[in-house]
């Protein structure tokens, strides 16, 4: 090409020395305007053409390529190619000037082909999470990995070519950096590992709510990435987690609850032990006319009575016969009463228990669990359960245990017979 070109010149009468300089510089010319030709076609017939065929698919895997700019990236591969083939023909007898362009062809190449690949992972990524098996299994902190060493080896090769040096080269040289690239790339490794192990063992996965009171983390997990792993806590603000963390640390995850069918309800009654008594004939009848434990006291003032009768025990010691208590009384309304309350599961752990006595009275434990796991409604539910037990107390004799207040003991002196 370039003899034919400078032939032709010279036939026209162009000075010989002239001629070739004209002859690069036609030709140079040439290479851009073609480049230019090149880059027009690929946006403007085959990347349209592209989109319209992506559009009318019924397939959504490549609409995610195409709103990653993948095919957009990769068709400004078509003007370098153009350059790449046309730049030694048209700077024929400039070697220096040749291997420049070219070298700065070959790494505009080589980071375009970084920028594609990072598309085409983002790409992949965003496919894979459309996939069931991504809430348990995320892959993002594998694609950082898989970026950072692709963008290393790139680093690599252009650096060859700046120096015109063989990849090979500087690959062998990297034993004696290992050190090196182990302390700046500690956190990505840990992570790495770290991320293998979560994923292998399913201990965390997007949408995971989790608590790590260490970092102050309690909330829905955004994602799991190489170094960091990012949960929005209930008031909106976002904790970010080192990866390896959550393999070298303990942390709650409440994915078992969510998949469950009831969330926990374990909270206790407080029964001043002042107020624990037998129940009179008064209190049976009294007790008998309540809806939930009406058949209850039946059966019970029935099994009393034959005991009783059976055993001979006397009538006129209390301590001597079984007798009914109000506390256990009321244990029974509340196990009744949540037997019929149409959110509590009754497939699952079902409590009504006391627990040892303390200082601020005698326990009585609820431990259950809501149909609703849904947090709002779950806490409405437990609120209004604990409502009605905490009102109905009163109904049985008994007094909920609570702490002296102020107006407590102002009432105390007001009636005290030395005031």
């Amino acid at each position: 090409m370039m003899e034919f070109v400078y032939g032709y010149l010279v036939i026209q009468g162009v000075n010989p020395a002239t001629a070739g300089f004209l002859a690069t510089a036609i030709l140079a010319i040439l290479a851009i305007v073609l480049s230019i030709i090149a880059n027009f076609v690929a946006k403007r017939f085959i990347l349209k053409g592209l989109a319209h065929i992506v559009a009318h698919t019924e397939t959504k895997w490549d609409d995610i390529f195409l709103e990653r700019n993948v095919f957009g990236k990769l068709s400004h591969l078509a003007p370098a190619v153009v350059l790449y083939v046309t730049i030694p023909i048209a700077l024929e007898g400039y070697e220096r000037l040749t291997a420049l362009a070219t070298s700065a062809v070959i790494i505009y190449m080589i980071i375009i082909g970084i920028l594609v690949i990072d598309s085409f992972l983002n790409a992949v990524l965003d496919i894979y999470r459309t996939r069931e098996v991504s809430k348990e299994i995320p892959i993002k902190s594998f694609i950082q990995l898989l970026k950072v060493a692709i963008y290393f080896i790139a680093i690599i090769f252009i650096i060859s070519v700046i120096l015109n040096k063989t990849p090979l080269y500087f690959f062998s040289g990297l034993g004696a950096l290992t050190a090196i690239l182990l302390l700046l790339f500690k956190d990505a490794i840990l992570g790495f590992v770290a991320g293998i192990q979560l994923a292998a063992n399913k201990m965390v996965a997007n949408g995971d709510w989790i608590e790590m009171p260490k970092y102050g983390a309690d909330g829905d997990v955004l994602e799991v990435a190489l170094t960091t792993v990012k949960v929005q806590n209930w008031d909106k603000t976002v904790t970010t987690i080192p990866t390896y963390a959550l393999i070298s640390e303990s942390f709650k995850n409440w994915r078992g609850m969510q998949f469950s069918g009831g969330r926990r309800i374990k909270r206790s009654v407080y029964i001043d032990i002042n107020t624990i008594k037998f129940c009179t004939e008064e209190m049976i009848e009294r007790f008998s006319k309540i809806r939930y434990i009406a058949d209850y006291m039946e059966k019970k003032k029935k099994e009393l009575a034959e005991y009783n009768a059976t055993h001979q025990l006397d009538d006129s010691v209390p301590a001597n016969k079984r007798q009914l208590t109000n506390v256990g009384t009321f244990r029974a309304y509340v196990t009744f009463y949540l037997k019929n309350h149409p959110m509590i599961n009754h497939e699952m752990t079902f409590l009504i228990r006391q627990l040892a006595p303390t200082e601020n009275g005698l326990p009585v434990e609820i431990y259950v669990f809501c149909k609703d796991k849904v947090w709002a409604n779950y806490e409405a539910i437990q609120s209004d359960i604990f409502d009605h037990i905490l009102a109905i107390v009163p109904e049985f004799d008994l007094k909920v245990f609570q702490s002296p207040a102020g107006s407590d003991f102002k009432d105390f002196a007001a009636n005290s017979p030395f005031h």
